[in-house]
């Protein structure tokens, strides 16, 4: 059974940090490039950040480039989402990816929610 379990949300003021976590279990994860979206209210749902299945290359959003930091942890199988100088705009439920075409796979986490506000 396929699980996806995010953490690491909340509130936080203008300019500080969050480090969002989405543990996986249930597939093969080293096989599997994973992302980070969001979905802001009244807004279509973006792509934050991306990384490789072989974990050698990272891309990012250009509203977040250069603010936020994806990476993983094959030996946990959890990969994260570093947010620092977080921005009022950054305010949104933010869902974990994993997608691997070898694998015929496409799952998600239940959405987790970051709320910048002083």
């Amino acid at each position: 059974q396929v699980q996806l379990v995010e953490s690491g949300g909340g509130l936080v003021q203008p300019g500080g940090s969050l480090r969002l976590s989405c543990a996986a279990s249930g597939f093969s994860f080293s096989r599997y490039a994973l992302a980070w979206e969001r979905q802001a209210p009244r807004k279509e749902r973006e792509l934050v950040a991306g990384i490789t299945a072989a974990g050698d290359s990272t891309a990012y959003a250009p509203s977040v480039k250069g603010r936020f930091t994806i990476s993983r942890d094959n030996a946990k199988s959890t990969w994260y989402l570093q947010m620092n100088n977080l921005k009022p705009e950054d305010t949104a439920v933010y869902y974990c990816n994993a997608v691997s075409a070898e694998e015929d796979g496409d799952y998600w986490g239940q959405g987790i929610q970051v709320t910048v506000s002083s």
